[in-house]
């Protein structure tokens, strides 16, 4: 409470007031400093599992707290792979958000030409004048014919549907524009690829059109998924292409997160708005950062930046017991590396309540020109027309390997990536039953989810 004291005591608009606790003298304030936000969200999932183990602590006496809704993806998927249950407090998970899955929808469909629940999702959003009569009529005829919505797409007059011109360029444009991503999934780095859909499919003009706070968060989130992009792409710092269909391999246990367990204690994510009125024994306050927290249009005025500093004495007076506090040194906007300060809310902290980081080595990064790229990445435009700069940089890896063996079925477990001799690369989802008739349900981004008996499958296990 005395650290919270100091940091309030620099706004000038405040009533003068010493708050204080009845509660006995806390742990001093751990300041952690990681490299990236990914590195940042790898480390508060670590802890919150050392805490939990050594202090024997259920999930529900942890919080981590974030400015923006967008934080969350980085520490949603530092939990799952540590199968921590967590719940968003007040909102959705990063992957069940209407926009995330309305864009991840394009990459599968670019994936999957057959994906039916994909390209029923994105066929008319952004909105492009195909409506439901439209799609009933075409879905109709698929499964008149026993064929694929995407083969009737391709040709309505084969299967003896008439629609007026305007109506048939739309479905034309449409069957175009998934086809140029198509070809290119396998000769273009993933990152590059997902930026030029979300241009040219229209959904980073519709969402940059909306200045409402809800339009604004949505927006963010879109390019939080891009830079959770960026990062995987430039991952493991080997030369080989990360195509998009591995992004959807490596995140698809988030994609088909189980339903929530109301019953299991869960680790609360929450912006600091609506950790409000609540507390918790163990609190992580997370993207502690200039430009981010204090956002960087509180930067505009006094009052903005007094308001900024109130939520942060909020984010401080959550914590019971112990508080952390954590920053990164370097964040992927806008596709580009960029390197970060820390918060001016830190130094304010009377340094008798902190216990600094430990001294970490300075990663070699490659230089970015971000004002161009900011611009290239928010601009607006639906141009179909493929961009020169896009070039795969990195050798491709082959699809399957020529000395391709099966491995044991007791082996394959939940969250492993295989390859399977006919569908490829994939994840496994889920699995069920014992040998010899087990069972493993596995997403592969080229035919989507398959349930496989396997004793009788020829899959690989590639980790």
């Amino acid at each position: 409470m005395e650290a919270a004291n100091s940091v309030i005591a620099n706004n000038k608009e405040q009533i003068p007031k010493e708050v204080w606790t009845s509660n006995e003298e806390g742990d001093k304030i751990k300041l952690q400093r990681s490299l990236s936000d990914n590195d940042e969200g790898v480390f508060v999932a670590n802890e919150i599992f050392n805490l939990k183990n050594n202090k024997q602590l259920s999930n529900d006496k942890f919080a981590i707290l974030y400015r923006t809704n967008a934080q969350s993806r980085s520490f949603e998927e530092a939990l799952r792979r540590l199968n921590l249950a967590y719940k968003i407090y007040g909102g959705q998970s990063f992957y069940q958000r209407k926009e995330i899955k309305n864009l991840l929808a394009y990459f599968r469909l670019a994936a999957n030409n057959n994906d039916e629940e994909a390209l029923k999702r994105v066929i008319n959003y952004p909105a492009r004048g195909i409506g439901k009569t439209s799609l009933d009529k075409l879905t109709i005829a698929a499964n008149e014919n026993s064929t694929s919505l995407w083969e009737v797409i391709q040709s309505p007059s084969k299967f003896g549907l008439k629609f007026n011109s305007a109506t048939l360029n739309k479905f034309e444009s449409f069957y175009s524009m998934i086809r140029s991503f198509s070809v290119r999934l396998d000769s273009t780095d993933a990152y590059d690829l997902a930026k030029e859909m979300a241009k040219t499919t229209g959904i980073l003009q519709e969402l940059g059109g909306d200045k409402t706070p809800e339009g604004i968060s949505k927006f963010e989130n879109i390019q939080e998924l891009l830079n959770g992009i960026k990062e995987f792409s430039d991952s493991d710092g080997d030369n080989d292409l990360k195509k998009l269909s591995d992004f959807l391999i490596d995140v698809a246990l988030l994609t088909d997160a189980d339903a929530e367990d109301d019953s299991e204690p869960k680790v609360s994510l929450m912006t600091i708005h609506a950790a409000k009125g609540l507390e918790f024994p163990v609190v992580f306050v997370v993207g502690l950062e200039e430009n981010l927290f204090p956002s960087q249009l509180s930067l505009n005025s006094r009052a903005d930046l007094e308001e900024e500093r109130r939520l942060f004495y909020v984010a401080i007076t959550r914590a019971e017991k112990t508080l952390v506090l954590s920053y990164a040194q370097t964040r992927f906007r806008w596709g580009n590396l960029i390197h970060c300060e820390p918060s001016r809310f830190v130094d304010e902290i009377d340094a008798r309540f902190l216990e600094l980081p430990s001294k970490i080595t300075e990663p070699k990064r490659k230089a970015f020109s971000f004002d161009q790229e900011r611009m290239n990445f928010s601009s607006s435009g639906n141009s179909t027309s493929q961009n020169p700069n896009l070039k795969p940089v990195r050798k491709l890896k082959t699809s399957i390997p020529s000395n391709f063996e099966s491995d044991d079925a007791n082996l394959i477990a939940t969250g492993m990536e295989v390859m399977h001799e006919k569908f490829g690369k994939g994840k496994v989802i889920s699995t069920e039953g014992e040998s010899p008739n087990k069972k493993a349900t596995v997403f592969f981004p080229r035919v989507g989810h398959k349930q496989l008996l396997l004793r009788f499958a020829k899959v690989k296990i590639l980790n």
